[in-house]
């Protein structure tokens, strides 16, 4: 599976590395990405989630049903 957050869509940046010479070469940042484990009280189970640190912020401020009824993952 891609290294792809499952909540904000989140994906790896392509840029360079500039060197002091201002040689550029080809480098990738990837996402900051938690395999996560999130309780769901309203139906009794627990979900396993791939999701970056700004995403479980998210969920930490919003609650995890508004979330997950935001991203479109089924349940």
């Amino acid at each position: 599976m891609a290294r792809v957050c499952q909540v904000s869509g989140k994906r790896r940046m392509v840029g360079n590395n500039v060197s002091h010479s201002h040689r550029k070469t080809k480098r990738v940042q990837r996402p900051n990405l938690i395999k996560k484990r999130i309780y769901l009280p309203e139906e009794g189970r627990s979900i396993t989630l791939k999701i970056s640190a700004r995403a479980l912020r998210t969920i930490n401020k919003k609650g995890v049903q508004k979330v997950l009824k935001d991203s479109g993952i089924k349940v």
